[in-house]
């Protein structure tokens, strides 16, 4: 007899989702994993919109990832009208960025994730027993949050920066605490590491093509073309030629392929990108727990997110040094509208993001295009679950333990639902 698992309530994920599955005979016959969301239309608000009114709307869309709809919309504007910025206010887009990375991912592993793999609810109940380790998550995430205040005017949706660069800037003191924050968290940001290396994830090698920005020095952030692990390699501009986003009647997202096929974005595919240039003591922690790059098992997106938690709490010390005696310098910046199309894309907590605007001569926009990395990452896990769940059957896996292993490679993704347009209730028939 044929039984459907409907998920309608996805816990310890970012918006909300649900999942369809329908079992006949032991096989998986259908799997419709999709946002249920309410449609926000951001991409029709912006149009006949001054430009600067763009980035302040469109980083909104998400709390959680702000910084990076903020970031893309000022890049994509910025190629729209020739408007060059100058290396100091890149490196203060880093800074910003990587807290945001930072905080998002402290708070995936030990909040969302990690009590799946401990065997508690949720992480209030860990807590009691893993007071230490909950103490790491919280350093990891003030200092993101700090990071993005300093430099963006406010925890979330920064108010900090415009088209062509910064309204304010850094005292030295501010940079002096933040790098002091940053040698707190190294420690932490390791421990992290460690601790995410000894969990038992399921076998589940899913081979798929894996992209992320190719950036020119250290871990993709900000810049670079767009590459895969199959060597593919184009400018950013040129994504739209690859990618084609369509709709299916159970999501409210949408699905997005390239060339057809699905494909995963995030921290696994940036780790398999450019898992060389690691630092070596990060290599021997990985060596310890005999994991290896590159890796095609989603679970080991966990294992990625904590592999760069320390590399960004390194590079971020590294570029605040660059400018702690010299400080911030005050840079006049002058915009002239003109007409033209631009695309900023950067890499946010769980993969590439893109923003296209098209803008006429008096500044206004005419056309908006936002594709995000849960979009990208939809189909992928749609095809995973699918997959994963024909697994779980053939083992003989206990009805009642399914939705949660179920949820667990979906949290695996971090997906980020709000930014795409609470799983649990199951039912059997």
């Amino acid at each position: 007899m044929a039984r459907t698992i409907t998920l309608d309530h996805i816990t310890k994920i970012e918006g909300h989702a649900s999942l369809t599955v329908k079992v006949d005979k032991g096989k998986v016959k259908k799997c419709e994993l999709g946002s249920t969301e309410g449609a926000r239309f951001f991409e029709g608000l912006v149009v006949g919109r001054p430009y600067d009114d763009a980035y302040e709307m469109v980083m909104r869309i998400c709390g959680i990832c702000s910084v990076g709809h903020f970031t893309a919309s000022l890049k994509a504007l910025e190629n729209a009208m020739g408007v060059k910025v100058s290396k100091q206010t890149q490196a203060m887009r880093e800074v910003m960025a990587i807290g945001e990375r930072l905080r998002s991912h402290a708070t995936h592993l030990y909040f969302l994730a990690l009590p799946d793999y401990l065997g508690y609810e949720s992480a209030l109940a860990m807590a009691p027993k893993f007071k230490k380790e909950i103490a790491d998550a919280l350093i990891l995430m003030k200092a993101g949050n700090d990071l993005v205040t300093v430099f963006g005017g406010r925890q979330m949706h920064p108010m900090g920066g415009r088209v062509g660069g910064f309204t304010h800037y850094p005292r030295k003191e501010q940079l002096e605490s933040l790098i002091s924050l940053l040698d707190n968290c190294e420690k932490p940001a390791m421990n992290t590491l460690k601790l995410i290396c000894t969990l038992t994830y399921p076998d589940l090698w899913v081979e798929r093509e894996h992209l992320s920005l190719l950036q020119e020095h250290g871990f993709p952030l900000l810049t670079g073309d767009i590459i895969s692990d199959e060597g593919w390699r184009i400018k950013e501009r040129a994504y739209g030629k690859y990618f084609k986003e369509y709709v299916d009647r159970w999501s409210t997202a949408k699905f997005v392929v390239k060339n057809g096929k699905s494909f995963m974005l995030g921290a696994l595919p940036r780790i398999n990108n450019n898992h060389p240039s690691l630092d070596a003591d990060i290599k021997a922690e990985l060596k310890k727990a005999k994991i290896h790059f590159p890796n095609k098992n989603p679970f080991y997106n966990n294992v990625a997110q904590a592999i760069e938690l320390v590399v960004w709490v390194r590079r971020c010390k590294k570029l605040l040094g660059r400018y702690v005696e010299k400080g911030f310098k005050h840079e006049k910046i002058k915009v002239v509208p003109k007409a033209g199309m631009g695309v900023g894309v950067v890499e946010v907590p769980r993969g590439v993001l893109f923003h296209t605007y098209t803008i006429n001569k008096k500044g206004y926009v005419t056309k908006c295009n936002i594709m995000t990395p849960t979009c990208q990452n939809l189909k992928a896990m749609q095809e995973d679950v699918k997959i994963y769940l024909q697994q779980l059957l053939d083992k003989g896996v206990k009805k009642a333990d399914i939705p949660l292993e179920i949820e667990k490679l979906i949290r695996a993704y971090d997906p980020c639902f709000s930014c795409s347009t609470h799983f649990l209730k199951v039912e059997w028939e």
